[in-house]
């Protein structure tokens, strides 16, 4: 496993990380405790010592299942959570959005639950949950900076999200020098708006990084998403329409090339591969896949140990890409959320409108 520095903070991380949503919750499978706390073990065994959770996954069952994995191997992992959704006064609605709060007072007190439920007095990275660009104000900025001078801290992050990124919150965290990292969806399939935080960062000369989620596109780069699955209702993946599913089935077949760069059978699955599209951007500190089972951890772990994408093989994807993998029908995803209504979004040429919801 390599490691990268998260912007300039010191912070290293692992190239493929643990992303822990998938633990304390049952939208990527129902699992026990027990279970839960054995897949993490796995993959710090594994190299994988990045471990990105959150407050509000599980409501607080994901951090106290990650502060008992990592329990007497604190020192081997990279540990980071979010804050700024109060599940503390509102009941979760199925896989709806919960509404924020980022004022200074709860903030506080959030982070000293999560400290509290992590066993532990510092993490290494604390990042923003969803904060629209209006809620970072500079009293906001000035507590988080405060916790990372007297080092509960060691390095700060903006998570963009739910939905495909938020671009005005991204280029805040690309401009604001306390912010270090920008998480945001990254994938071949989905490149907007990473590629576009990724040429900011180029161009701005900042030290920020790029935390990249749904390395996998929802399950089908990793085929775990084919023709023949059925996707039960509770399934975080549910709500794409069948048109996704359908062209993303096609984009695979396009890109086949990928698993046999040298003409060695087995040389890289595509799971391995799309990881790698994603680390040959040196932005890209960490990539989190949803890891499911001990076959995903071995599996997406090893992906540090194939083939990096070929310089030949990235400008082949890039022209693919620039002809929507050569498919010419409606994906049913034209939908970019953001915070300012889709303005950010045209100002910045993107082919992406706001979301209606």
């Amino acid at each position: 496993m390599q490691h990268r520095e998260l912007g300039n903070s010191g912070v290293e991380v692992s190239e493929i990380g643990f992303g822990a949503w998938v633990v304390g919750t049952d939208w990527w499978g129902d699992r026990s405790d027990e279970q839960a706390v054995g897949m993490v073990e796995e993959a710090l065994d594994a190299g994988v010592t990045y471990v990105d959770t959150g407050d509000v996954y599980g409501h607080g069952d994901s951090e106290e299942i990650i502060g008992e994995a990592i329990d007497g191997r604190r020192d081997e992992v990279t540990l980071s959570t979010k804050i700024g959704y109060d599940f503390y006064d509102n009941p979760q609605a199925g896989h709806g959005e919960l509404p924020k709060e980022l004022n200074e007072e709860y903030l506080t007190e959030a982070f000293e639950a999560s400290l509290d439920r992590l066993d532990t007095d510092y993490v290494d990275v604390l990042q923003l949950h969803n904060a629209d660009v209006d809620e970072v104000t500079p009293e906001v900025r000035d507590l988080l900076a405060e916790w990372k001078a007297d080092g509960r801290v060691r390095a700060l992050g903006w998570a963009l999200g739910p939905s495909i990124g938020w671009l005005a919150e991204g280029d805040a965290a690309v401009e604001y020098e306390e912010f270090d990292a920008v998480q945001t969806v990254f994938n071949l399939f989905e490149q907007e708006p990473g590629r576009h935080f990724v040429e900011t960062i180029r161009e701005s000369g900042s030290d920020t990084s790029v935390i990249a989620r749904v390395p996998h596109s929802s399950g089908l780069l990793n085929e775990q998403v084919t023709p023949d699955t059925v996707l039960e209702d509770g399934d975080h993946r549910s709500h794409r329409p069948k048109e996704w599913y359908e062209t993303g089935w096609e984009k695979v077949d396009a890109i086949r090339f990928l698993e046999d760069p040298d003409h060695s059978e087995g040389t890289r699955t595509m799971a391995q591969a799309a990881i790698r599209w994603l680390l040959a951007h040196d932005e890209v500190a960490s990539v989190t896949p949803t890891f499911r089972d001990g076959d995903d951890i071995a599996e997406w772990s090893a992906a540090a140990d194939v083939p990096p994408v070929s310089d030949a093989e990235y400008d082949r994807l890039e022209a693919l890409y620039a002809r929507n993998f050569d498919i010419d029908r409606d994906d049913g995803m034209d939908v970019l959320r953001t915070s300012v209504d889709g303005e950010d979004i045209e100002a910045a040429g993107l082919d992406k409108r706001a979301a209606s919801y």
